[in-house]
């Protein structure tokens, strides 16, 4: 893990940029298997699945007989874990059900606005390395409460042509019965443009490789709406002398095994802290079973030693991280000031992975700075919002003259004229 010393502000846009990776080919690449999924449909994807999977399937949706196997095999503790940690986000997500009020604009026209929930919805769940089933909850159980009629969800299969128990006990538990052995660029293009097997969704979520990430990029500029650009994950730290050492060297390691193509970032005014801390990383790193990725993740990673808190915040800002955790003896003053950051994480016990898994907030993050302008994954984000008018002829002849002006000064007479001929039959209201 790199140190830096009081960089100058002139250097912090350098020091701001994600690790590069060699994507030459990435997205001809994806290009191919997109046109080729959606011109062959099922065909190519027994064609990828083995290319790709190792595996020959003729089938690619899970039985109800797999599902039930996979409740069978998850232990009771492991079963109770994930139902609280459901209930959790259920929770927090319902709560962004927010019934918006009529408003009266001028007397005699009044609008309003109606959540619609997205018909058909899929969901993209990453098998390679780390199952991730807590992905599960947290796009699943905001799309049931906002009300999707159709979820299907997609997944890669093992060498064995099997989806990992917790995916498919996961996908049960929240109600989710259309699930499918697809990984990779391959999954997204079923989605989004349909198979003989695969039906065709409206919006696509979820993380997953450069692959998935550049399918993704490259449908939703086909028309398929998709959640958000999702790149390697990344968690940016702020800490000060009273912040544990051994508190911070966890957290930068609990982001770091996620992938070899993580960034975790440090920034604290206490150098006493960084030596502390980057001492304590290279105990910790021997324990873990991902240490090979880890370690790798620690190379294209950094930290900082700024001359105050300040500078740590404005570099926050600027760096834009997918997770932001504030480790600080006096946390409102820097809370205040977060403009930038996917999800915070506040004071010496709230660590990142308690939103990774039970908290209740979600995980699904913007990342590569893309915070700056990208929220994450809530229940909103399967939702249209349609707003509504209703115009009385009192409201006509209140805001007519005004709608007259303004369509003539664009030379829209069409629009003046649809207004004209209903003041004509106000005269008497």
């Amino acid at each position: 893990m790199k140190t830096i010393l009081y960089p100058l502000k002139e250097t912090w846009d350098d020091l701001c940029k994600r690790p590069v990776m060699n994507t030459s080919n990435l997205d001809s690449t994806v290009r191919n298997i997109l046109d080729r999924v959606k011109r062959e449909g099922d065909k190519a994807l027994s064609k990828y699945t083995l290319e790709f999977d190792m595996v020959s399937l003729s089938d690619f949706k899970v039985s109800d007989s797999e599902i039930d196997q996979s409740i069978s095999s998850v232990s009771a503790d492991l079963k109770k874990a994930i139902r609280i940690a459901g209930r959790n986000i259920e929770k927090f997500h319902r709560s962004q059900l927010i019934k918006e009020q009529a408003v009266e604009t001028m007397p005699g026209i009044k609008c309003w606005r109606k959540n619609i929930p997205i018909e058909n919805v899929g969901l993209y769940i990453p098998g390679g390395t780390a199952p991730l089933f807590s992905t599960v909850l947290m796009l699943a159980i905001p799309a049931k409460i906002a009300g999707c009629n159709r979820i299907v969800l997609c997944t890669p299969p093992d060498r064995n042509g099997k989806i990992n128990p917790l995916i498919l006990y996961t996908a049960s538990l929240t109600g989710i019965t259309e699930i499918f052995k697809i990984g990779g660029a391959q999954a997204i293009a079923a989605m989004a443009f349909g198979t003989e097997t695969v039906p065709m969704v409206s919006k696509i979520f979820g993380p997953g490789n450069q692959y998935v990430t550049k399918a993704k990029e490259i449908v939703n500029s086909r028309g398929v709406a998709t959640d958000m650009p999702a790149g390697p994950s990344e968690v940016l730290i702020i800490a000060d002398s009273t912040a544990d050492p051994v508190f911070i060297a966890a957290d930068l390691l609990s982001q770091a095994e996620h992938g070899s193509d993580s960034q975790v970032v440090l920034l604290t005014d206490s150098k006493g802290l960084l030596v502390r801390v980057l001492r304590e990383l290279k105990a910790q790193i021997q324990a873990l079973p991902r240490k090979k990725i880890a370690v790798q993740a620690l190379k294209k990673s950094f930290s900082v030693l700024f001359n105050d808190l300040q500078e740590c915040i404005e570099f926050s800002n600027r760096y834009a991280p997918e997770h932001l955790i504030i480790n600080v003896s006096r946390t409102d003053y820097l809370v205040k000031k977060v403009v930038n950051a996917g999800s915070v994480f506040i004071g010496r016990y709230s660590c990142e992975s308690a939103g990774d898994y039970a908290s209740g907030t979600n995980h699904t993050l913007p990342t590569n700075g893309f915070a700056r302008s990208y929220s994450g994954v809530s229940t909103d984000s399967f939702l249209r919002k349609i707003t509504f008018q209703n115009i009385s002829g009192k409201g006509i002849k209140n805001i007519g003259s005004a709608i007259e002006l303004m369509a003539e000064a664009e030379d829209l007479y069409g629009h003046k004229n649809a207004v004209s001929v209903r003041l004509k039959t106000t005269k008497n209201v």
